[in-house]
């Protein structure tokens, strides 16, 4: 058997040297470790204190214009638009990192005056009667803090304006870079007198902690008195969940269903519209789905029984997907959606409705006009 080594003085010093350097880079690893676990532990304990709570019904503020007191009465025609503006942020030259995309901010400070200029351009033009507005920013990191809901009342004339928050968060830590504070909701605006404006809230799918940085998704409920009338017109506007299992979607509905057909009940004449993330079962849809890309979900007709009309324009997408810029992309190979439109109640005749074909300059979405008459009943 072969005599053991002696180990050297210098040799039992070196190894105790290693050893105290293996310790120390070990306590510094346990340091960060720490550090690390209380900040993301605070993070969470910040963002749950500070939590958007709101409560399941919420009475708006209406922002009147003295000249916006216009009346309408059973007989009278009426336009309505839907549009999601993208916060401003997601015209053709974005992607987003939810979508399969690369970006988390999308637009520079300037895209973002930008495409609210020409989406308030566009909303002048068309001039509705009433307009829903979905994804509309006032204090996020994502589109430089801009106020747009008052770009939209500013920018707008003879128009009574609501606004309700459905996503409000601190700050959002993911991903990286991270998205930051949001403070984001839906707006409407309408040449009649509102009488009531409310935010209802919807079910979120989301448990703790995801909820901490998703939406809490609402629909508002602006009540407009009828002329010569003890009816009311019902106008809602609504953005249901994009990003759910599917049962969010499924139990947002439901819930929105159950809410138009009590107003009908009552006689009233109702309209909601909005960007349901889904498409209705009705609609003769050629739009090809590709593999790897979101795909929106289906909203059953007969969810609200017979008389109401689900309605939205087969001819032309509404939305598009962002895992890729619009601008310079392959057109006929891109993925499109039909997820905007409106529900009617059976005593609004409809005359049409389409969706203004935009190419997507300035929003991912594309706005949806609906023309109809309040019958005579």
């Amino acid at each position: 058997m072969a005599a053991l080594r002696r180990v050297s003085k210098k040799e039992r010093e070196m190894y105790r040297r290693k050893g105290k350097i293996l310790k120390r880079v070990l306590k510094i690893v346990l340091m960060v470790v720490i550090v690390i676990a209380l900040g993301f532990g605070g993070l969470l304990g910040w963002l749950t204190a500070t939590e958007y709570k709101p409560e399941k019904e919420i009475s708006l503020k209406v922002d009147e214009s003295k000249d916006a007191a216009g009346e309408i009465a059973p007989g009278d025609n009426i336009k309505v638009m839907s549009w999601n503006i993208g916060y401003g942020a997601l015209g053709d030259n974005a992607d987003f990192f939810m979508d399969g995309g690369k970006s988390v901010k999308t637009a520079s400070k300037e895209r973002v005056r930008e495409n609210m200029n020409s989406i308030i351009k566009e909303i002048n033009e068309v001039d509705p009667d009433v307009a829903f507005f979905q994804e509309v920013d006032t204090d996020s990191q994502r589109s430089y803090n801009e106020n747009e809901y008052e770009d939209i009342k500013n920018g707008t004339e003879d128009y009574n304006d609501t606004f309700a928050y459905n996503y409000k968060v601190k700050f959002i830590p993911y991903p990286l870079p991270p998205i930051g504070k949001v403070d984001a909701g839906i707006a409407t605006i309408s040449k009649y007198s509102i009488a009531d404006s409310k935010r209802i809230q919807l079910p979120c799918p989301f448990s703790w902690p995801y909820r901490l940085g998703n939406l809490k998704r609402c629909f508002t409920v602006n009540r407009i008195n009828l002329k010569n009338s003890d009816k009311d017109l019902v106008v809602v506007n609504l953005h249901l969940e994009a990003y759910d299992n599917g049962e969010g979607k499924k139990a947002q509905s439901k819930m929105l269903a159950d809410y138009l057909k009590k107003e009908r009940d009552k006689g009233n004449y109702v309209i909601a519209g909005g960007d349901f993330n889904q498409t209705f079962s009705n609609v003769n849809l050629t739009l090809p789905e590709i593999d790897g890309k979101w795909h929106a979900g289906k909203l059953e007709t007969n969810i609200l029984g017979d008389g109401w009309q689900f309605m939205m324009d087969s001819n032309d997408p509404s939305c598009r997907s962002l895992d890729q810029a619009y601008n310079g992309a392959d057109h006929n190979n891109f993925q499109y959606y039909i997820i905007d439109g409106f529900i009617v109640s059976d005593n609004i005749e409809v005359e049409s409705v389409s969706t203004e074909n935009l190419e997507f300059k300035n929003t991912d979405h594309n706005p949806v006009v609906l023309k109809a008459n309040l019958k005579d009943e």
